[in-house]
């Protein structure tokens, strides 16, 4: 009889050990949502400190250097004065890349043209001033036909497009990279059969930009 063991106590010890385990998984889990919580509440306190806000651009005017149709081929020389705000009290933007082209009824008639890096200091504003060439570029035959009726009354609309990659500064601290795209609605009052010179904007012209 003496040699019968209790196997009561090793039970106990089982069930123990498990509520123990419990315990400290949801202590962790409870110290891991607390830190969340903290994590987030920080981030909330720096968004309403710093109100970031994406910058802004206007074209503040354009010239048409050069401008010829030959069937369905374009040849063209654009040249946009871009004003680039950073509308931020706090915030700094580094400019890593950006370039700017031209697109007609949603086909791009110039290359890429690359404009050089620069940083834009709180409230800062840079002109920007891309120079568009497109040379012999075929038109798809509706295009075609919309630009006679543009060139025949007078105005043409033409999309400035921008697009890069930036960086955000806050004192030290600069951010990794974002993506810029800006999309400039200009449209240019035209005068005669010959249209180049300096291109009136019209009502309308706006820039919307995504980051």
């Amino acid at each position: 009889m003496s040699d019968k063991k209790d196997c009561g106590k090793h039970g106990g010890v089982r069930r123990d050990s498990l509520f123990i385990r419990r315990r400290a998984w949801g202590s962790c889990c409870g110290c891991l949502m607390f830190l969340i919580i903290i994590v987030l509440f920080a981030i909330l306190i720096v968004y309403l400190v710093l109100r970031p806000h994406k910058p802004r651009f206007y074209v503040q005017d354009a010239t048409v250097r050069q401008w010829n149709t030959s069937g369905d081929l374009l040849t063209s020389s654009l040249q946009f004065t871009v004003l680039s705000r950073n509308p931020n009290n706090r915030i700094g933007i580094y400019y890593d890349q950006i370039g700017a082209y031209a697109t007609y009824i949603g086909q791009q008639v110039t290359v890429y043209y690359p404009l050089s890096p620069f940083y834009q200091g709180h409230k800062e504003v840079n002109v920007l001033s891309p120079v568009l060439y497109g040379n012999l570029v075929p038109l798809a035959p509706f295009i075609a036909d919309h630009l006679k009726v543009d060139q025949q009354t007078g105005v043409l609309t033409l999309n400035l497009r921008m697009s890069g990659r930036i960086r955000w500064k806050v004192g030290t601290w600069t951010s990794s990279h974002y993506r810029l795209n800006v999309n400039c609605y200009t449209i240019l009052g035209l005068s005669g059969s010959g249209f180049v010179g300096q291109a009136p904007l019209q009502p309308g012209t706006r820039c919307d930009v995504s980051v």
